[in-house]
C-alpha cells in the first residue's frame, strides 16, 4: 500500500544538494522524467523494495544535474506512481512508497521513497534486485530462493499462524482500521474493500513461499487480535509504563499494556501525556504542544519498531530528569543514532505501513526529526537514540 506524503518533514534543499553531490548508489537513483515515469522507474521501485529500500529522484539526470519535471503535471506524476504500485497486475505484492516534491533552482523534483519489503516483490511478474547502483533482473531459482530466505529472516511479524481465523480478530478493530485510513486520505482504497481484500492489501493475510503456508501473520494478530489470542501467540508481549518521581524504588503511577496495537497506542500515549508537564510554546502566532508530539512519536516508535519475538519487556519510564523508552530491536545499525548519519529501516514494515495508512505515524524517519524538534522546543536540549539488540530513546524533560 502507498502513502503520498505532504507535510512539515519534507526534504530540505541542503539535504537534496548533498544527495545530488554524492550521486547514485545502492539506495539512490536519478531519473529523467519529461512526462510520466517510465517502466525503468518501476523496475527501480521493485529492486529497492527487494533490497534495502531507497529514494528515486525524478527530474534528475545520471550525473546529478537537475532538469526538473513538468510543473503542471506534478500531481499527475505522483498519482501515477501510486496507481501503478497499487495495481496488482503490475506489482505483487504492492511495495510501500511515499512521494514528495521539492523545489530546487526554480525546478521541481519528485522524490519517490521506497521501503524495504518483507516480501519478495515482483514487477510484471519479474524480480529485480539492487546491486550497487544497478537494477538487476533476477531469474535464477537459487537467487530468488536466497532472497526469500533473507527476507524471512528479517521480520518476525510475518510468522504465519495457520489456525488463526477471522473469528480470532475483533470486528470493531477492522472497522476502525478502515475508518482511520479513509479519514487520513479521502478515497483510500481500504474504504471500499471487503475484509478479505483489506487483509491481503495490508499484508496481514500472507503466504510463506518457502513453506507454502498461508494465513494470518503475527502483525495481523497484534493489530487486530483479541487479547487472549495475542497473549497465546505472543506471550512475552507487554509494555510496562511507570512514573518514578517521588518513589524511585517503586513507582508513583503504572500502566501495563497487553492489548492490540491500536488500543496500546492510545493508552500509552494518554498515560505519557498525562504524566509529562506541559509547556507554552509558540510557533508563529499559534500555540503548539511539544508534549503531545513527544508522547505520540515515542509511543508509535516503540510499537512500530519493536522485535516482538524477543522476551525483553518493553518499558516507558518517566522520572524527574527524562522520559525513556526501551524495547527489543533487530538492528541494522549499532550505536548512537544521529540524524543524517543513518538510513531509517522499518523493523516491522507491515505494522509500520498500517500505522502510516491510519495516521498514527508519518513517513519513515520523520519520527526522529519530530522528536528532535519537539525536544528542542520542550527543553532546548537534545534527545538521545541508541540502537542495537535493545533500542533506547531518551528525551530530557528538565530545561
Amino acid at each position: 500500500m502507498n502513502y503520498r506524503y505532504e507535510g512539515r518533514n519534507a526534504m530540505t534543499q541542503d539535504e537534496l544538494m548533498q544527495v545530488l553531490q554524492a550521486g547514485e548508489s545502492s539506495m539512490v537513483e536519478f531519473k529523467r522524467c519529461s512526462e510520466l515515469p517510465h517502466t525503468d522507474t518501476f523496475e527501480t521501485v521493485c529492486s529497492f523494495a527487494n533490497r534495502s529500500g531507497g529514494s528515486i529522484y525524478l527530474g534528475v539526470d545520471d550525473d546529478g544535474q537537475v532538469l526538473g519535471v513538468d510543473s503542471k503535471r506534478v500531481s499527475e506524476i505522483e498519482r501515477n506512481v501510486v496507481n501503478v504500485v497499487s495495481n496488482r497486475k503490475m506489482f505483487e505484492p504492492a511495495p510501500m512508497v511515499e512521494t514528495e516534491h521539492i523545489e530546487y533552482d526554480e525546478r521541481i523534483i519528485v522524490r519517490i521513497w521506497v521501503a524495504p519489503s518483507s516480501s519478495v516483490v515482483r514487477f510484471k511478474g519479474a524480480v529485480f534486485d539492487r546491486i550497487a547502483d544497478v537494477d538487476t533482473h533476477i531469474e535464477s531459482d537459487i537467487q530468488i530462493s536466497q532472497m526469500y530466505i533473507r527476507k524471512q529472516n528479517y521480520y518476525s511479524e510475518r510468522r504465519i499462524f495457520r489456525y488463526v481465523t477471522p473469528f480470532d480478530l475483533r470486528p470493531e478493530l477492522i472497522a476502525r482500521m478502515r475508518q482511520l485510513a479513509v479519514a487520513q486520505r479521502a478515497g483510500h482504497p481500504w474504504g471500499t474493500m471487503s475484509d478479505e481484500e483489506l487483509f491481503r492489501s495490508a499484508k496481514l493475510y500472507d503466504r510463506d513461499y518457502t513453506t507454502g503456508e498461508e494465513g494470518f501473520n503475527l502483525a495481523a494478530v497484534l493489530l487486530l487480535g483479541k487479547d487472549e489470542v495475542i497473549s497465546s501467540v505472543c506471550p512475552a508481549y507487554i509494555t510496562d509504563a511507570v512514573v518514578r518521581r517521588d518513589n524511585i524504588d517503586r513507582y508513583d503511577d503504572r500502566l501495563m499494556v497487553r492489548t492490540n496495537l491500536f488500543d496500546s497506542y492510545e493508552q500509552l500515549r494518554e498515560f505519557t501525556e498525562r504524566n509529562l508537564p506541559d509547556r507554552f510554546v509558540l510557533k508563529g502566532d499559534k500555540r503548539v504542544s511539544p508534549r503531545t508530539m513527544i508522547a505520540r512519536e515515542l509511543v508509535a516508535n516503540s510499537l512500530m519498531h519493536r522485535e516482538y519475538s524477543s522476551p525483553v519487556v518493553a518499558r516507558v519510564t518517566i522520572d524527574n530528569e527524562s522520559i525513556r523508552t526501551v524495547n527489543a530491536s533487530r538492528s541494522f545499525f549499532e550505536g548512537r543514532m544521529k540524524l543524517g548519519e543513518f538510513t531509517p529501516m522499518p523493523k516491522n514494515p507491515i505494522i509500520a505501513n498500517v500505522f502510516v495508512q491510519t495516521g498514527i505515524a508519518e513517513q519513515l524517519g520523520s519520527g526522529l526529526r519530530n522528536l528532535i524538534r519537539a525536544s528542542r522546543q520542550y527543553t532546548e536540549r537534545e534527545p538521545e537514540f541508541r540502537d542495537g539488540d535493545i533500542f533506547e530513546a531518551t528525551i530530557p524533560i528538565v530545561p
